[in-house]
C-alpha cells in the first residue's frame, strides 16, 4: 500500500504459484482494486483483495491472458489454449471457443483409408484424428473428428492401410495403443515410472515433450520410441528392447531442476538432451536417422547394430526437429533445425547427398527471422520442396537453392509439420489448426518460362472422382478456402487450372469437354449467354470461364449440360444434367487459333458397390432422358412463340386477308394453346404452385428423371416401366406438336403468302 517500501504475504494459495516458470499473470479490476484475477492453469479471481480465491472456469483451461474493458469491468476477454472467449457479466458466461480453429498441432499423421484422416497431437487438448473430407456433407465440422491416441503432444504412428491400431504418446514417455473399433486401449509405457517432478539426469528414460514415435515401414508390428536413445518393439509394446546409445549430447549441468529459483517447472515439456526426431528411410531397410533436441544427427544402416554421429560440421546446440529422405535418392537427406530458445530466429535447413557425411545449409529465400522447423520434398517433381516456418510456408524448385514464400491464403502462422499425401501438401499449424493443399499437381507441373513466353497453357488436372457431399471449393476462381466454425471440403468437380496471355474481350474463350467417344458432355464460353433470362425456376446459368491473364482455376463439376427450360415456368425439379462416370475424358480450350487439348479421367469412387454395367446403363438413360427434356421444351418454347406471333397478327388482321384464313389462324392458336396446356403448366410461376396448379408432361417427365439420378448411380426396374409409358405419351404429344410445327404452321403461312401477305414465320 505504499508504493513497494513495505509488503505482506494475503495469500498462500498454492493455485496461484503452482507452475510460476510457466503462467502466472497478475491483473486488476480498473476500477475496483479489490477484484484481482490470476492466469494459471485454472483462472482465479479473488474479491477481497487476494484474500480468498475463485475457480472462474467456463472455457478451456491453460490461461495466459485478460483484457479488461476499462470503462465496463464485467466486459473480459480471457486468452487460453483453446482461443479466445468473451464475457459481458463479469465471467458468470462465455463465448464458445468451438467457432475458433485455433488447435496447435504438433505432427501429422496420415493412413491410406478413403477419405485419408489425419492424425496428430493438439497442444492442452486430445490428440486428433479427422478425415480429409466429409462424405455427404459440405463442411468438416465437430461431427467429423475423433480422440485418438496419447495426449497433448502425442506421435501417432499405425499401419496406414489398417490404422485400427494406433500408438500414441504423451509427455514423459506415456504411451498406448487405442484400438479405434472398440475404443479401448493398452498402456505400454517401456518404463513405467512416475518421472513427474524429477530431475532429468535422474530417469531412466529422458523423453521430449514430443517424444518421436514411428512404425516401421519395412518390418510388420515395429514401432520405435524415442528417449535419450531408440527403443523397439516388436510385440505392440509387450516388451522393449534398446537399439541405441544415447543420441545426444548428454550435458548434465542442464538436466537439473527447470524453472528454479522460482518453481520446478517438471512435468516434461523442458527436458533437454532428448531425441526430437526419428526417421526411418523408407527407401533402404535398416537406414534409421535420429535427430536430437540438443544438435545431433545420428544415423544407423543395419538396424541400429552400429550408429554414427553424422551432425553437420560447426552445428551447435539446436532443436532437430526434422529429417526428411528424397523420395528419389536414397542418399539425400535433408534437415530441419531452429535455434529459437538461444533468442537465434535464423532458418536453419541443411542438406546432405551422402548420407549425412557432408552437408550444406539451403537457406537462401527464407526471411532472417524466419526460423525452420520442416522442410519435405514431393513425391513426383524432384528437387521441389516445402518449407515450415515460424512465419508461414516457404517453396523451391531447384532443391533448396532458392526459395519463396508461399503463403496463398495460408495465415502468417508457425508450421510445425508437412506432409505430402496423396497428391495433397498438408500442413500442421501451432494456433491455426490443419491446411490442405488440395491443388499440388499444379506446382508439379509449374515452368517460370510459361509466363514468360506470355503462351496459353492448360494445365494436367488431378483425376477427379465421384463424391457425395459439396464444398465451397466448388467455386470458381479464388474461393477463401475458409469457413468460421467448420472445416472446408475439397472440390467436389474436376479443378481445372490455365495460364493466359492478356486475350482482347473480343476473343471468346472456350472449353470443350468430351467423353471417350468424342461425344459432347459440356461446353463453357468466357462469354455471358445473352439470350439467358433470371425468372423463378429457371435453370441456372452455366460459370463463364475466367479470363484474366496468367494463372486461371476453374471447376467442372463433372455434370452434363443443363436441360433445357421454359420462359417463365415453374417446375419443381433439377435441370442440371447428370453427372458423369468413370472414364476418359477430353478437355479443349480454345481462345482464336490458339487451342490446347489434354486428356483427363474420372474415377469410381472406392465406396460405391456399383458396377461398371451399372454406370453405362445410368449414363445412357440419364443421357437419353435429357436429351428427350431439351427436345421437349425447345419444342414448347418454338410454338410458343409462333403461337404469339400468330395471336399479334391476328389482331391485326389486313383487310386483304380471306376472312376463312382468319377462322383458320384462330383455330390454330387453339390447337397451339391446347397442345401448350397438355405439355406444362404456366400457372406454376414459384416453389410449392404444383400444389394448387397441377403438373403437366414434362414435369412429370423430369420428376421421374430426377429419380434416375442418385448419389450411387443405379437404375431401378420401377424407374425404367415408368419411362416406357412416358416415352409412349411422349410419342404421341410429339406428334401433335411436330404436325402443328411442321404441317399445320407452314401451311397457313403459305396460304397468306399466296394471297400476297408476307411470312411472318422462320425456320419452320
Amino acid at each position: 500500500d505504499d508504493a513497494g517500501e513495505s509488503w505482506r504475504q494475503v495469500s498462500k494459495d498454492h493455485r496461484l504459484i503452482q507452475r510460476a516458470w510457466y503462467y502466472i499473470e497478475l491483473f486488476t479490476d480498473p476500477q475496483n482494486e479489490q477484484t484481482l484475477y490470476v492466469l494459471s492453469a485454472p483462472m482465479l479471481r479473488s474479491k477481497d483483495g487476494g484474500k480468498t480465491w475463485e475457480n472462474m472456469g467456463g472455457t478451456h483451461g491453460d490461461y495466459h491472458n485478460l483484457w479488461i474493458n476499462p470503462r465496463n469491468p464485467k466486459h473480459l476477454v480471457v486468452a487460453n489454449d483453446g482461443g479466445a472467449a468473451v464475457s459481458f457479466n463479469g465471467g458468470d458466461s462465455w463465448s464458445t471457443q468451438n467457432n475458433q480453429p485455433t488447435a496447435q498441432i504438433y505432427r501429422i499423421s496420415v493412413d491410406n483409408e478413403f477419405p485419408y484422416h489425419i492424425y496428430g497431437g493438439q497442444q492442452d487438448n486430445t490428440s486428433v484424428k479427422i478425415p480429409s473430407r466429409a462424405l455427404g456433407a459440405g463442411n468438416i465440422d465437430v461431427n467429423h473428428w475423433f480422440e485418438s491416441a496419447g495426449g497433448e503432444s502425442a506421435f501417432l504412428a499405425f499401419d496406414p492401410n489398417n490404422p485400427r491400431y494406433v500408438m500414441g504418446g504423451s509427455y514423459q514417455g506415456t504411451i498406448e495403443i487405442l484400438d479405434s473399433k472398440t475404443l479401448g486401449s493398452t498402456k505400454v509405457m517401456p518404463s513405467p515410472i512416475q518421472y513427474l517432478g524429477k530431475d532429468a539426469a535422474e530417469m531412466k528414460y529422458r523423453y521430449n515433450w514430443n517424444a518421436p514415435i514411428i512404425r516401421s515401414v519395412h518390418e510388420e508390428n515395429t514401432f520405435y520410441h524415442g528417449a535419450q536413445l531408440l527403443l523397439r518393439t516388436k510385440d505392440m509394446g509387450k516388451t522393449w528392447v534398446e537399439v541405441s546409445p544415447d543420441l545426444t549430447r548428454n550435458e548434465k549441468d542442464k538436466q537439473g531442476k527447470p524453472g528454479i529459483p522460482f518453481t520446478n517447472e517438471a512435468v516434461g515439456a523442458e527436458n533437454y538432451g532428448t531425441l526430437s526426431y526419428v526417421l526411418e528411410s523408407p527407401l533402404e531397410k535398416g537406414l534409421i536417422y535420429t535427430g536430437s533436441d540438443d544438435g545431433y544427427v545420428y544415423m544407423t544402416q543395419n538396424n541400429g547394430a552400429s550408429w554414427t554421429n553424422i551432425t553437420p560440421a560447426g552445428l551447435g546446440p539446436c532443436l532437430v526437429n526434422a529429417i526428411e529422405v528424397s523420395p528419389f535418392d536414397k542418399g539425400t537427406v535433408y534437415i530441419a533445425t531452429t535455434r529459437y530458445k538461444f533468442n537465434d530466429h535464423q532458418p536453419g535447413l541443411y542438406k546432405s547427398t551422402d548420407y549425412g557425411k557432408t552437408w550444406k545449409p539451403i537457406n537462401k529465400g527464407i526471411g532472417a527471422e524466419d526460423f525452420t522447423r520442416v522442410v519435405r520434398e514431393d513425391q513426383v517433381r524432384k528437387g521441389l520442396l516445402f518449407a515450415g516456418t515460424e512465419r508461414g510456408l516457404y517453396l523451391s524448385w531447384d532443391g533448396g537453392e532458392n526459395w519463396k514464400p508461399f503463403p496463398l491464403n495460408l495465415p502468417s502462422v508457425p508450421i510445425t509439420d508437412l506432409k505430402v499425401h496423396q497428391n495433397n501438401l498438408i500442413a500442421a499449424t501451432s494456433g491455426r489448426s490443419f491446411w490442405v493443399l488440395d491443388d499440388i499437381e499444379v506446382l508439379r507441373q509449374y515452368q517460370s518460362s510459361t509466363a514468360k513466353t506470355n503462351k496459353m497453357v492448360l494445365h494436367q488436372p488431378k483425376p477427379a472422382m465421384l463424391m457425395t457431399g459439396y464444398s465451397e471449393m466448388d467455386q470458381n476462381g479464388n474461393p477463401s478456402g475458409t469457413n468460421p466454425t467448420a472445416g472446408v471440403n475439397p472440390a467436389t468437380g474436376l479443378v481445372l487450372y490455365y495460364h493466359l496471355p492478356s486475350i482482347p474481350d473480343s476473343v471468346e474463350l472456350t472449353m470443350v469437354i468430351r467423353n471417350a467417344k468424342g461425344e459432347l458432355v459440356h461446353r463453357y464460353s468466357s462469354k455471358a449467354n445473352e439470350l439467358f433470362a433470371k425468372f423463378n425456376g429457371r435453370p441456372g446459368a452455366d460459370p463463364r470461364l475466367p479470363k484474366k491473364p496468367g494463372l486461371n482455376r476453374f471447376v467442372w463439376n463433372l455434370r452434363h449440360e443443363t436441360v433445357q427450360g421454359i420462359p417463365g415456368v415453374y417446375i419443381e425439379s433439377s435441370f442440371r444434367g447428370h453427372k458423369a462416370i468413370p472414364g476418359k475424358y477430353s478437355i479443349t480450350l480454345t481462345a482464336g487459333k490458339e487451342e490446347q487439348v489434354i486428356q483427363t479421367e474420372i474415377l469410381a469412387n472406392p465406396l460405391f458397390a456399383v458396377t461398371p454395367a451399372e454406370y453405362a446403363e445410368y449414363d445412357q438413360v440419364l443421357g437419353a432422358m435429357e436429351k428427350e427434356v431439351s427436345e421437349m421444351h425447345q419444342l414448347v418454347n418454338d410454338l410458343d412463340s409462333k403461337r404469339q406471333q400468330l395471336e399479334a397478327f391476328i389482331k391485326q388482321w389486313p383487310a386483304a386477308a380471306p376472312a376463312s384464313l382468319k377462322e383458320k389462324a384462330q383455330s390454330l392458336v387453339k390447337a397451339l394453346k391446347a397442345w401448350d396446356n397438355d405439355m406444362i403448366q404456366r400457372k406454376s410461376t414459384a416453389y410449392d404452385d404444383v400444389e394448387n396448379f397441377p403438373n403437366k408432361f414434362t414435369a412429370q417427365y423430369m420428376f421421374t428423371m430426377n429419380q434416375a439420378e442418385s448419389d450411387l448411380p443405379r437404375i431401378n426396374q420401377p424407374v425404367l416401366d415408368e419411362w416406357t409409358g412416358l416415352r409412349k405419351t411422349w410419342a404421341g404429344l410429339q406428334q401433335r406438336g411436330q404436325a402443328l410445327q411442321k404441317q399445320a404452321l407452314p401451311e397457313l403461312n403459305a396460304q397468306l403468302s399466296a394471297v400476297g401477305i408476307g411470312a411472318i414465320w422462320k425456320d419452320f
